[in-house]
């Protein structure tokens, strides 16, 4: 089972060396920076459906009536904008500690 791991693992992972069969580290480094940001978007998804889920509907049925429409695309936008503003927070911090560094 290791060794189909680590075979998978490899053909994943190599690709643009020119058929040498080395991993290329920029690439990796790539394909991981995807991988985070996709799963960063799955987890927004879930917390938000949850959140306003929760908040908005009373009692779940067949369909949503007009009410539980608009307070979850309410609830929707404050959780992006919230989200949209810790993220450049975290992110104008992150910046400025480099830069002390």
């Amino acid at each position: 089972m290791e060794s189909s791991f680590g075979s998978d693992f490899g053909s994943d992972f190599s690709s643009g060396g020119g058929g040498s069969g080395k991993l290329d580290p920029g690439l990796i480094m790539e394909q991981v920076k995807v991988q985070i940001a996709v799963a960063n978007a799955q987890e927004l998804l879930q917390r938000m459906t949850d959140k306003c889920f929760r908040k908005c509907i009373g009692k779940p049925g067949g369909s949503l009536d007009n009410s539980e429409q608009k307070c979850i695309a309410m609830c929707m936008d404050r959780y992006m904008d919230s989200w949209n503003t810790v993220s450049r927070a975290y992110n104008s911090r992150l910046q400025r500690e480099r830069a002390n560094m």
